[in-house]
Order: C-alpha cells, then sequence, then structure tokens
C-alpha cells in the first residue's frame, strides 16, 4: 500500500451529523477569520486559501445520511468568517454592508469551496449508494442460498 494512503487512514475519521458540520465549519472560519485579521491584517488570500481545506474537511466528515448539509453550510460559514476581516465603518449598516461587499468582491473562494463540499458529497453518495446496492445483493443471493437448501 503506497505511504500516502497509510497515512491518510491514520487521520481521524469523525462522523458529524449536519449540525455538527454546520457549526464545525463556521467555528472553524470564524476562528480563521479572527487570526487572519489579527495576524495579516485581514488578508482575502490567506482566508480563501483556508476556506478550501475546511470545505474539504466539512464534506469528508459529514455522516453519510447528512450528506446534502455540506454544501448548504460551507457558504454560511464563509460568510461568518468574513465578519472579522470584512471592515467597515458607521455602526452596524456600515459593518452590514461591508460584509456584504465582501462577499461579492471574494465569491470566486466562496463558489470553489463550495464547489469542493458538492464534488466530495457526491462522489462519497455515489460510493454509498454503490456499498448499500451490493448489500443487498448479497442478502438477496443469501436468501436465495438458504431457500434453495430448504427445499433439499
Amino acid at each position: 500500500m503506497p505511504p500516502v494512503v497509510v497515512a491518510l487512514r491514520r487521520l481521524p475519521n469523525p462522523r458529524l451529523t449536519g449540525l455538527g458540520a454546520g457549526l464545525f465549519a463556521a467555528a472553524a472560519m470564524f476562528l480563521i477569520g479572527c487570526l487572519d485579521w489579527l495576524l495579516f491584517d485581514g488578508s482575502p488570500l490567506v482566508f480563501g486559501l483556508l476556506f478550501l481545506p475546511v470545505s474539504a474537511l466539512t464534506a469528508l466528515w459529514v455522516r453519510g445520511a447528512d450528506l446534502v448539509t455540506a454544501p448548504i453550510s460551507v457558504p454560511i460559514a464563509f460568510a461568518v468568517g468574513i465578519v472579522p476581516i470584512a471592515g467597515g465603518e458607521g455602526g452596524i449598516g456600515g459593518h452590514t454592508m461591508a460584509v456584504i461587499t465582501a462577499l461579492a468582491v471574494h465569491a470566486g473562494w466562496l463558489y470553489g469551496g463550495t464547489l469542493i463540499a458538492g464534488v466530495i458529497t457526491c462522489v462519497r453518495k455515489v460510493r454509498l449508494m454503490g456499498r448499500r446496492q451490493r448489500a443487498a445483493a448479497a442478502a438477496a443471493a443469501a436468501a436465495a442460498r438458504a431457500t434453495a437448501q430448504r427445499r433439499l
């Protein structure tokens, strides 16, 4: 087995609910946004580059039953995380306009992370459906064998 596969198998494999995955992504992006504001003065490049792995981890760590929630919660997490670096002046209206402007300006990162989450969840769903189909076929074959043995 290649060393990369062995290393990837040693990584944690949590299974988060849909709500848990959304909370993970939102908390991680808010923390990244705050650290970006403190360390890099709100660099959109750093924020966007760190958004991509958070999107991938969210899609990888969500439970199979809640796969549809990952591509939905990732853009919400992006919006939560951009609040600290958006800037804005003049009260809540100024901050709200700064967040909306930042979301529009950095939409490429938002679309990229959402695409990553969507592709990962689609691949996971196809694999899950294949496993279920093979299990159903194996159960049907076992039932057919049991019926054939009873007839003998």
